[in-house]
C-alpha cells in the first residue's frame, strides 16, 4: 500500500494566530513510499495586514512583496486537495497546524480541522526523543545528519520543507533518494545513520572472477553433495 506524506512549512506575519497573523508562505513535499516525487506546493499569500519586522527579519519576506499575491481563499482549496489524506511531517506541528485551522475557519465554507483529514507527525517531538538535553532546531539536525542547508540563510516554506525530509530521512533510517534534477539514484546510508552522497565520479568496482582450479574444485563438491551425480545447479 502507497504511503503518501507531505513535508509542511509555513511562513507568517506574526508567531500567534489569536492575535490576527495570517500565513504568507506554504511550502510543502510529497513523499510517496520515502521517496520524493517532485510533486510538490508552493505559493505565497496576501496576508491583508502588515507583517512584524521581527518575522521580516526571520524570512524576509516583506509586505512590498505580498502585496500582488493571491489571498487564502483563493487557494484554500487547492491547498485542501493538494494535502487530504496524507501524513503532515511538520516541524513544531502546533505552529503551522494551528496557523492552518485559523485560516481554514475564517472562511466559513465547513472545511474540517487538520487533525480530522490528515494525521500529523512532528518531527520536533521525534528528535526530542532521540536526542534529549540537544538542540533540535532545523540548523542543529541539518548538522548532526549531515544535511547541506547551506543555502538557508533565511526561513522559507519550500526550502525548508525540502531540508526537513531529509532530515526526517536520516531520523527515520535514510532512503535511496530520487534525485529528479540529475536522475542520480545511488545514495547509501553511512555507519553514522546520515545520508551518504556517492559521487558520481568514483571508480568502478573490480571485478573478481574464479581461475579455472577454483571452479573445478566447486564442480567437484556438487557432485559430492548429490549422490546422483546431478545437482540443482548442473540441471
Amino acid at each position: 500500500m502507497l504511503k503518501r506524506q507531505i513535508v509542511l512549512d509555513t511562513e507568517t506575519t506574526g508567531i500567534d494566530p489569536k492575535a490576527g497573523h495570517r500565513i504568507i508562505e506554504i511550502g510543502c513535499v510529497e513523499l510517496v513510499n520515502r521517496r520524493l516525487t517532485g510533486n510538490n506546493f508552493h505559493v505565497y499569500i496576501n496576508p491583508q495586514r502588515e507583517i512584524e519586522e521581527e518575522a521580516i527579519d526571520v524570512h524576509g519576506i516583506t509586505n512590498e512583496f505580498l502585496r500582488d499575491k493571491p489571498l487564502f481563499n483563493q487557494v484554500a482549496q487547492e491547498f485542501f486537495d493538494y494535502i487530504k489524506g496524507a501524513e503532515l511531517v511538520i516541524h513544531n506541528a502546533p505552529f503551522d497546524v494551528g496557523f492552518m485551522d485559523h485560516e481554514f475557519a475564517m472562511l466559513n465554507q465547513g472545511f474540517p480541522a487538520t487533525h480530522d483529514y490528515c494525521e500529523v507527525l512532528d518531527t520536533l517531538v521525534m528528535a526530542r526523543n532521540l536526542h534529549p538535553g540537544q538542540k533540535n532546531n532545523l540548523d542543529a539536525l541539518c548538522r548532526r545528519y549531515d544535511i547541506d542547508n547551506s543555502k538557508r540563510t533565511l526561513h522559507g516554506a519550500l526550502l525548508d520543507s525540502e531540508i526537513l525530509a531529509d532530515v526526517y530521512l536520516g531520523m527515520t533510517g535514510g532512503q535511496v533518494k530520487l534525485n529528479l534534477a540529475t536522475g542520480n539514484d545511488s545514495n547509501e546510508q553511512n555507519d553514522s545513520g546520515s545520508i551518504r552522497r556517492l559521487a558520481a565520479d568514483r571508480p568502478a568496482l573490480k571485478v573478481v572472477k574464479a581461475t579455472d582450479e577454483e571452479l573445478q574444485a566447486h564442480l567437484a563438491r556438487l557432485e559430492v553433495v548429490n549422490k546422483n551425480g546431478e545437482t540443482l545447479w548442473q540441471k
